[in-house]
């Protein structure tokens, strides 16, 4: 830019002739020259011989007289001059002023004609420079230039061709900014506020950093700052340029002090809040009178906030819309709750309104005491100013509201409770997401439950899922599930006192318009219910719900077209659903024939290998393990058709070959008919899930495979069955990491099983790992435990035998160890 300066500068010496240098070539009288330097004089003096010289040249004349050591003299006529006496000449001194002005003036008048933004770019050079040096002589070359309108010329040339002219104007405007208001309002005629903001927007032009200097000292006025309001976009550059600190410091503070000064006009403050300088408008609502807040408000609450600003915003003016929200006019009111809305939504900004006592405000007008203040549209604005300040996660059991009572105080959330079964569905829907959201944190749900319980609010909740009400109704259904780990068999009991509300949550679960949300929350309720609960069991299969939950199931694990479900926590419920079944198949056959149908034994298998899904693999290794428990009734035991052929296979204790009979189960076993998981891969899946990282994974899928072992089948066949699977050793590994409480007990059961093996017995009484193991379960477990504990110990001789209580042989007629079977009862 310096560069492109100097070049104007020199352009302008070269193609101007109206310089004081060529003063004579204008027809500049002799007598105003100096003598000696030939320039026009300033400062008259006359000596001793009557001659008028410049004081400066004059001076040094005589001083170069004295170091050459002659006496002084005239530099005219050399005549001796005896006092060196400088006398004024004020007559000459003000001739040559008003010489030089007329001049001036006249010079003036003659650049106008290159003024324009057409000019050449010499003429243009030249004429702006004749107009900056008019300009800095003083008052008279000043009072030309706004007298004949050339202020807003040279605004004019903003839009020439040239960036060497463009240069040399935007320094002249900055020239003639600094003047004053009268100065800088004559600049900005016309459109010469959009063509600096354009400079400014440039990144590569070279005109940028001028241009944001002149605005800077235009800005100064107030009607610029009206102006420059006015213009789309601009504020929002200037914003930009001021935050790039690091690339122009300097620039970036010149445009930093423009938006300081338009924050000053009172009419900016609306565009600057929505450029994100949010101070002008808060001290507009802060300081201003009720009509002039009430506008500020209306344009806050149309302005979309940052979440930094959102906590400015509450930490300035959070308790003013509290008072307004109280005190202030119905409009006023409606304004204060959507702007409350707008900056509870981000958590930060709620927990400063929290502070601020908005919680506080939002009681008292929700008519929780009785007293009706709000119409039923602030209620529900309200009520959604409430959900978003319950979801900024703050411990709600600690934050007070009056007389010692909290927001999960039993009394204030049975009011509640009590307005949502008295109000809208706008409201009901709000106050329904607050429950939900307060149900979500740990702190708070047990408080929340029970309060539910204590009101006897739980079947009004749950009769939300047949409302008409959409919005209600997926709320409804999320606050359920969240406490249904909870009062599941409070749900129950309302289901089973409504069939008709089972049926609504089954339709739910698929929903004709596919909300995701609301088939996700319905299908978690469902899973959630108890499980052993044989009336639920049964509406359920009368309603059809088991066959569309298999056959949604089977969809998904064959990816099939038209699947689109790919959120893990929606299959996790669906599978949790299906897998009811399993817990019914003594006591319902239509369950057995579905599974069949289904083949669902296959299907939990096939779920096992979904990695990632620990849930569903829990869920599924259960299944299984209640399938598995039911095979030994299940198998049909093979018939011969000569009572001599089965004589005499039973005399040699052999079995017809053409009939391939399961050495656990001892019949005739598939997966498909009686659930014998040693068809498929059930077993290898199963054991490659005993080295999950994830524990409960692990003691599903163990507690399956002890089913191999169980009492009532051939229990050395299924020892044989692990040992060939590579099952054994997983399980004593399991059991060298010391599990405890259940998982303990399940190990070590299946451990001993095992042991009764005598070569595995002889083969384990070397390990010293798993030695150490079971002396940690016979000192540390529960009674139960230490018993087995002992009887393994026994068959790796750590403890000597003195009775024969314990059975060596593993065979299918149990022992005194007692059977898992009872257990996995006792579990459920």
């Amino acid at each position: 830019m310096e560069r492109h300066r100097r070049d104007s500068q020199r352009q302008g010496e070269d193609g101007c002739t109206g310089s004081d240098d060529g003063a004579s070539d204008h027809g500049v009288l002799s007598a105003f020259l100096c003598p000696i330097t030939m320039q026009l004089m300033r400062d008259p003096v006359v000596i001793e011989t009557g001659h008028a010289y410049e004081r400066d040249a004059i001076v040094r004349w005589f001083k170069e007289c004295r170091v050459l050591g002659r006496g002084l003299c005239c530099p005219i006529t050399m005549q001796v001059v005896h006092r060196a006496d400088l006398r004024p000449v004020l007559a000459l001194q003000d001739a040559i002023l008003e010489w030089t002005d007329r001049q001036d003036r006249d010079e003036l008048r003659k650049a106008c004609q290159w003024l324009t933004k057409d000019a050449p770019e010499k003429e243009a050079v030249c004429a702006l420079d004749r107009v900056m040096r008019g300009w800095s002589k003083g008052r008279a070359g000043k009072h030309v230039m706004r007298s004949e309108g050339m202020i807003p010329m040279v605004a004019s040339m903003l839009k020439n061709g040239s960036g060497i002219v463009r240069l040399q104007a935007l320094e002249a405007l900055h020239q003639f900014a600094e003047e004053g208001d009268e100065d800088r309002e004559a600049v900005t005629k016309g459109d010469t506020i959009r063509t600096i903001i354009k400079f400014i927007d440039c990144e590569d032009c070279q005109e940028r950093e001028l241009a944001v200097s002149a605005l800077c000292e235009l800005s100064k006025s107030k009607l610029v700052c009206a102006k420059i309001s006015e213009l789309n976009g601009a504020i929002l550059i200037l914003g930009k340029v001021a935050g790039s600190k690091t690339h122009n410091p300097t620039m970036a503070d010149k445009a930093d002090k423009t938006l300081v000064n338009l924050d000053k006009c009172e009419k900016n403050a609306v565009q600057m809040a929505e450029n994100g300088r949010l101070e002008p408008l808060l001290n507009l609502l802060i300081e201003g009178s009720p009509e002039k807040q009430l506008l500020m408000a209306s344009s806050l609450e149309k302005i979309v906030l940052s979440n930094d600003l959102k906590i400015l915003v509450a930490q300035r003016v959070g308790s003013l819309f509290a008072g307004i929200v109280e005190n202030g006019s119905l409009e006023a009111k409606e304004v204060a709750f959507k702007v409350l809305e707008h900056i509870s939504a981000n958590p930060e900004s709620a927990k400063v309104l929290i502070e601020e006592s908005v919680l506080h405000t939002l009681f008292r007008v929700l008519s929780i005491d009785g007293v009706n203040l709000l119409p039923p549209r602030l209620q529900e604005a309200a009520a959604a100013v409430l959900c978003n300040l319950v979801a900024s996660g703050v411990d709600f059991g600690k934050v007070p509201l009056d007389g010692g009572r909290t927001l999960v105080s039993e009394d204030i959330v049975h009011s509640l409770l009590h307005l949502i079964s008295n109000t809208s569905p706008p409201i009901q829907c709000k106050l329904l997401e607050f429950f939900d959201k307060l149900s979500t944190s740990p702190e708070t749900v047990q408080s929340i439950v029970s309060a539910i319980k204590s009101s006897g609010a739980i079947t009004n909740l749950v009769q939300f899922i047949e409302s008409d009400h959409q919005e209600s109704r997926i709320a409804s259904l999320k606050l359920i599930y969240k406490i249904s780990f909870h009062v599941d068999r409070e749900i129950a009991q309302v289901f089973q006192g409504s069939p008709a509300l089972l049926g609504c949550l089954v339709r739910a679960t698929f929903p004709n318009d596919g909300n995701a949300v609301e088939q996700e929350a319905a299908v978690q309720i469902l899973g959630n219910l108890p499980k052993r609960d044989r009336y639920l069991t049964r509406e359920l299969m009368e309603q059809g719900a088991f066959k569309m939950v298999a056959r949604k199931v089977l969809s998904i694990c064959r990816r099939e077209a038209g699947s689109n479900i790919n959120d893990h926590s929606l299959l996790e419920g669906l599978v949790k659903v299906l897998s009811r079944i399993t817990y019914a198949l003594r006591d319902e056959p239509r369950c057995i024939a579905l599974a069949r149908e289904y083949n669902l034994a296959t299907l939990f298998t096939s779920l096992l290998r979904l990695n990632g899904l620990d849930e569903v693999q829990v869920i599924s290794a259960k299944a299984l393990m209640n399938f598995s428990l039911e095979s030994k009734y299940l198998s049909s035991t093979p018939k011969f058709d000569e009572p001599e052929q089965r004589s005499m296979l039973a005399r040699f204790g052999a079995k017809p070959s053409s009939i391939q009979l399961c050495h656990v189960h001892s019949g005739i076993c598939s997966i498909r008919d009686n659930f014998c998981i040693l068809q498929g891969k059930a077993v290898d899946r199963l054991i490659h899930c005993l080295n999950h990282c994830n524990k409960k994974v692990v003691e599903a899928a163990l507690s399956a495979l002890s089913t191999l072992l169980e009492d009532g089948v051939e229990i050395s066949e299924g020892v044989l069955v692990l040992h060939r699977a590579n099952g054994i050793k997983p399980i004593f590994d399991i059991m060298k990491e010391n599990p405890t409480g259940s998982f303990q007990y399940r190990v070590t059961w299946a451990v001993e099983r095992i042991l009764r093996a005598e070569e595995i017995s002889k083969a384990a009484s070397a390990d010293r790992s798993l030695g150490s193991a079971l002396v940690h379960a016979f000192q540390h477990g529960d009674s139960r435990t230490r018993r087995i504990a002992e009887a393994a110990l026994k068959h790796i001789d750590k403890i000597p035998i003195f009775s024969q209580i314990i059975d060596k042989r593993p065979s299918r007629r149990g022992s005194s160890m007692g059977s898992m079977e009872q257990i996995y009862k006792l579990d459920r």
